[in-house]
């Protein structure tokens, strides 16, 4: 029997998470922890359900509540940051990481000090604090697997591939929700027009950096750090069916791509059988159906997160804690409509201007500290970038 811990269980990743370990034949995994944030009601649901050892929620607000509905069951309850990184402490065999941004950080860190088998879904951990994370993954002989579609599909395509034949690394995005809007009506954009997803049905805030195309800067500065390349063979295309999931160039001409139905059960479901194959509740293909795939390149006007990555991953240092720090606080303050949609780029972008000294040389952030460090000065600085660029409209 699998020991497995959830942490971002009430999330989308971590809802389907939940769907795969229901389906699973009796036995198979014991559930050690679940976390969640503000969904109450669907943390202590999948608590119990899962039986797990000790449910956490993020808000100490929230552990009354938890602890109501959670009464008699024999779950643990507890809440706060402390104690998610406590939970993280305990041991198992398989955690999924899918708390969404820098709140994710610190347990998955722990996490790996146990050995285990991290499921990366939690882009913000590469981004931040990459070379780090690698690093504490390899004193620890844990291993990471990412859970990311689009770096699932490069997992696979690389299997029992050498690294050192790749060309280059193909980023499929879908485009979001306004990729075929007129480039003057995106500053006009609301929250609920973002949010629009074509393809994938995935939780708030990465469906309107999809929008923005923040989510696939991340997924650049990630593959830099997941995979070792060099930033310049890290490319990104825009494939509207999101059939692709992302492709691998080798220096034969070669390129591996990885297809499939756009449903991240896939990539949790390879990461969760790993290495084997299991079969998954996903849909076909119908190739004949389908009948054509289509491919452009993505405009830096519409899309100025995937410039912004490019100066990120060359700076390196504690440059990507600012980039992703600064990008959330964007974002909160677009959500809260107090920021127009094509004015979140110039917050981060502001900000990283405004935190060049303190960002360092270029070379690997020192410690995790640092990184948390950097990570609360970008959140204080985007916030005044905020205030005073939606002063400007």
């Amino acid at each position: 029997m699998r020991s497995v811990s959830i942490f971002g269980v009430t999330g989308s990743i971590g809802a389907q998470t939940v769907d795969l370990l229901r389906r699973a034949a009796p036995g198979t995994y014991r559930v050690v922890a679940v976390t969640g944030g503000r969904n109450i009601a669907a943390l202590a649901e999948a608590a119990r359900e899962l039986r797990a050892e000790v449910a956490v929620c993020a808000e100490e607000a929230g552990l009354e509540e938890l602890r109501q509905r959670l009464a008699g069951s024999g779950v643990e309850v507890a809440a706060g940051a402390a104690a998610i990184a406590e939970a993280a402490d305990r041991p198992a065999d398989w955690v999924m990481s899918a708390i969404v941004g820098a709140a994710g950080l610190v347990p998955g860190f722990r996490a790996l000090r146990n050995g285990t088998t991290l499921a990366l879904a939690n882009k913000e951990s590469l981004v931040t604090a990459g070379p780090l994370l690698m690093a504490e993954a390899a004193a620890h002989g844990a291993r990471i697997l990412p859970v990311d579609s689009e770096h699932s599909a490069i997992f696979q395509a690389l299997a029992g591939e050498d690294v050192a034949a790749v060309e280059r690394i193909i980023l499929t995005a879908s485009g979001g929700a306004l990729r075929d809007w007129p480039l003057e009506r995106l500053a006009r954009a609301t929250v609920a027009e973002a949010l629009a997803h074509p393809n994938w049905a995935m939780g708030q805030r990465i469906t309107i950096d999809s929008a923005s195309m923040f989510n696939k800067a991340l997924e650049v500065i990630e593959t830099r750090e997941f995979f070792g390349v060099a930033p310049e063979q890290v490319e990104v295309i825009i494939h509207p069916e999101s059939l692709i999931h992302s492709m691998v160039g080798f220096h034969d001409g070669a390129i591996m791509a990885h297809m499939g139905a756009p449903d991240m059960r896939h990539s949790i479901g390879y990461a969760l059988n790993w290495p084997a194959r299991a079969a998954l509740p996903v849909a076909r293909l119908d190739l004949a159906q389908i009948a054509s795939l289509t491919f452009r390149a993505p405009d830096l006007d519409r899309y100025p997160a995937l410039r912004l990555a490019r100066e990120v991953m060359a700076r390196r240092g504690l440059a990507g804690a600012a980039f992703n720090a600064s990008k959330e606080i964007a974002l909160d303050h677009f959500l809260d409509g107090r920021l127009g949609f094509m004015q979140m780029s110039g917050v981060v972008e502001d900000t990283l201007s405004a935190l060049d000294a303190e960002m360092g040389a270029a070379n690997l952030p020192g410690s995790l500290e640092d990184v948390l460090a950097m990570d609360h000065l970008a959140r204080t600085r985007a916030g005044e970038a905020a205030r005073r660029i939606a002063g400007e409209r």
